[in-house]
């Protein structure tokens, strides 16, 4: 009898694992896997990795609560240890429609040859599950956001804060204008813009993103992104295109000369929205109101008011008049060389004090993102400091 109830039990277990292993199949068919692994096979030297949903549970301790990253629309990252010991970013995606489960597998191909610095490599999926799940580098300071509205923000050099968003443009621009086909991005946002271990910027969550419809006339069904940057042209059309990426980040050139929110909870309409209390004070010729205090102690009037209209353009209502990523991130390279640096500037003062007949003035500091260098050469210096120089 136990004999018997022994042969039932390895036989319902062996139906199950065999049904088991049809429906991962299944998925992986949906999800575009056989279109992967051919590219895979073609192109033995990409580097790119078919995960199973077995090495991922076991890279993020079964997605225990304790190693997510963040949530958002389009899904949950958790940070995951491969067995190498490499850590990564593991991304766990909302649910996908029809249309998406169809692309999915072409779209990932495309995603994961994209090389650019300012982009998060892509470095593997696991398709053998109902929604997809991605798996990235794994970038580890946080977000400009955070660095824009978290405590320690003041601690972060202007100059440094331009430098990021330099870099986040000219990730986009490569989605934009070299990759093949183009890649539009749909959610950008300084929440989206990562920062390395040297605090260089780079591009992040490509849950909404699209390849750019090859039809002017192609719709999306709904509205995807995040209110505050959201494009107003996008939301009444229903077209997703470039220029809605750059609409979004002319919200992201608002926050750092600001210092606020994109979309507030309290007052009226047009004070609950950043970029509309901007154009209104722009229209008015008042910049000066806007701008944050420590912004205006910082930099020049020059520097800020180029930004400001480099602003105004990326979020003008009509998406043909806004300028494209590259000409935001030529404009950008060209506005970083008015902003002077700390030492150059002291080094200015010293010279002119000398030029005026006076001795240059001792025991000067200089606030560096976080630490200071003055007299003494064996001050300790903070190893995480945030100031990256180009």
């Amino acid at each position: 009898m136990v004999i018997i109830m022994a042969t039932i039990f390895w036989g319902q277990l062996i139906c199950q694992k065999r049904k088991l292993s049809k429906v991962k199949l299944e998925y992986f068919r949906q999800h575009g896997g056989m279109i992967l692994f051919d590219k895979l096979k073609s192109e033995k030297g990409l580097a790119f990795k078919v995960f199973s949903e077995d090495e991922l549970i076991h890279a993020t301790n079964n997605f225990d609560n304790s190693r997510i990253l963040g949530r958002g629309g389009n899904g949950t990252v958790y940070k995951g240890i491969l067995k190498d010991q490499m850590s990564v970013a593991v991304k766990r995606c909302a649910l996908a429609d029809e249309r998406q489960k169809k692309e999915f597998g072409q779209e990932i191909i495309i995603l994961s040859q994209i090389n650019h610095k300012n982009i998060v490599k892509l470095l593997g999926c696991c398709l053998e599950v109902e929604v997809p799940i991605l798996v990235y580098e794994f970038v580890l300071n946080g977000t400009l956001f955070e660095l824009i509205h978290g405590k320690n923000h003041l601690k972060i050099s202007f100059n440094t804060l331009l430098r990021i968003i330099h870099e986040a443009a000219e990730g986009l621009s490569f989605l934009h204008s070299y990759a093949s086909p183009p890649i539009i991005h749909g959610d950008v946002k300084s929440s989206n813009i990562l920062l390395d271990n040297n605090y260089m910027a780079k591009v992040s969550d490509f849950g909404t993103s699209i390849l750019a419809p090859s039809d002017k006339e192609q719709f999306v069904t709904i509205v995807q992104g995040t209110c505050g940057y959201l494009d107003p042209e996008y939301m009444q059309t229903c077209q997703l295109t470039d220029k809605s990426d750059v609409y979004s980040f002319g919200v992201i050139l608002l926050e750092i000369l600001t210092d606020q929110l994109p979309l507030k909870l309290e007052g009226s309409e047009t004070q609950r929205s950043l970029s509309l209390v901007f154009l209104c004070a722009m229209k008015n010729n008042n910049l000066d109101d806007v701008l944050a205090s420590h912004v205006k102690s910082e930099e020049s009037m020059e520097l800020l008011s180029g930004l400001a209209d480099l602003a105004k353009e990326c979020l003008d209502m009509h998406g043909i008049n806004r300028p494209s990523m590259k000409e935001v991130a030529d404009e950008l390279n060209k506005l970083r060389k008015l902003s002077v640096h700390p030492w150059l500037q002291l080094d200015m003062e010293a010279n002119a004090e000398i030029l005026l007949g006076g001795e240059p003035t001792s025991g000067h500091e200089i606030e560096l993102s976080g630490y200071t260098i003055g007299e003494n050469e064996n001050q300790p210096i903070n190893p995480r400091s945030s100031y990256y120089a180009k």
